[in-house]
């Protein structure tokens, strides 16, 4: 990894350095594990205690927590976005694909910027186009006509089906798939006849989507990401979802068709969302929710469980199935109450 210099990281970041401008760092790492050659960060409070027994070279902090702090110094606003800002500047990550391999079959109608960098066994189908700068990774599939904008990113064995868009600085993570036919049937007397999903799939730009991630094609209209979502591992985004702009959604949610969610929301691992819906701007759901009606109104939503001890949890649910009979009686108790008064 490359040494930076504290006073080029300063500047990178715009941060006040107090210290040495010329001593060189040649990685992150945690408080507790830090050496004189990395720089780390305080981000939260209840680590401040490490201060005094990290042997880092530096430490990215608050101007609040800077006193607590005798060594090489970068004071911020924020020291978790500047840890991020730091890491991407630090990053060691390989490119997915150098170059154009001699395996890859790129079909003669397809548009592949020369910058372009395609790996071994990549498909490429008529029509499509390959940005400026762009990295498909080894065994990816992309269709007839899709586009994949400049200096986006897949790693291997991503497929991006037919007419699907992918904006700029995108990143996909391996396995994903993009373009896939939605869920969409008619039953004729218990015979399930298929709806052809003639839509697509449009991403916008500086989205990123995690490995073995699902997202399916519009039924008639397009299934949209719009700029800045991140979308984590193992997730399924139905036909006809809208998901606006800076949205984030944690692994293994399930986002059912046609719903809309809107802009800046944080949405909990593990979360259900049903279809035909719209949630709001500004939303956060919790882990495990269970979204079975639209949001209007914004703030934090809660409905999954905590968890219990077994024999606790048998009471609750002991509990719970006896709430109908509990208040049929505490209204009948109420009843009889009113008839006495």
């Amino acid at each position: 990894m490359m040494a930076k210099s504290l006073a080029d990281i300063a500047q990178h970041l715009g941060a006040e350095l107090i210290g040495d401008g010329t001593f060189e760092v040649v990685g992150i790492q945690t408080l507790g594990k830090a050496t004189a050659a990395h720089i780390s960060f305080l981000a939260n409070k209840k680590y401040r205690s490490q201060l005094a027994d990290t042997q880092a070279g530096a430490v990215i902090l608050s101007a609040a927590d800077a006193e607590h702090f005798a060594g090489n110094k970068l004071i911020c606003q924020d020291p978790y976005v500047a840890y991020a800002k730091l890491a991407q500047l630090l990053d060691s990550t390989p490119a997915s694909a150098v170059g154009i391999h001699p395996s890859a079959v790129i079909s003669p109608d397809a548009k592949v910027s020369p910058s372009a960098n395609i790996g071994p066994l990549v498909v490429i189908e008529a029509g499509a186009v390959i940005g400026e700068h762009a990295q498909i990774g080894s065994h990816c599939f992309i269709g007839k006509g899709a586009q994949i904008g400049a200096y986006t990113k897949l790693w291997n064995n991503v497929t991006v089906y037919h007419q699907v868009q992918l904006g700029e600085h995108c990143l996909v993570q391996a396995n994903t798939v993009i373009g896939a036919d939605g869920f969409g049937y008619a039953n004729e007397r218990g015979q399930w006849v298929k709806i052809p999903q003639v839509g697509s799939v449009i991403i916008g730009n500086r989205v990123e989507i995690g490995a073995s991630t699902t997202i399916d094609r519009g039924a008639i209209d397009d299934t949209i990401i719009h700029d800045n979502v991140i979308i984590d591992n193992q997730c399924q985004i139905a036909h006809n979802v809208e998901i606006c702009e800076g949205t984030a959604i944690a692994g293994c949610t399930v986002v059912a068709g046609s719903t809309k969610i809107g802009r800046y929301c944080q949405i909990g691992g593990l979360s259900a969302i049903t279809g035909h819906v719209e949630i709001c701007d500004k939303v956060v759901l919790t882990g495990m929710n269970m979204v079975t009606s639209g949001i209007n109104e914004p703030g934090i939503y809660s409905s999954g469980l905590p968890h219990s001890k077994n024999k606790e949890w048998r009471r609750t649910i002991a509990h719970l199935r006896n709430i109908g009979d509990m208040n049929k009686r505490i209204k009948a108790i109420e009843a009889e109450l009113k008839s006495q008064e």
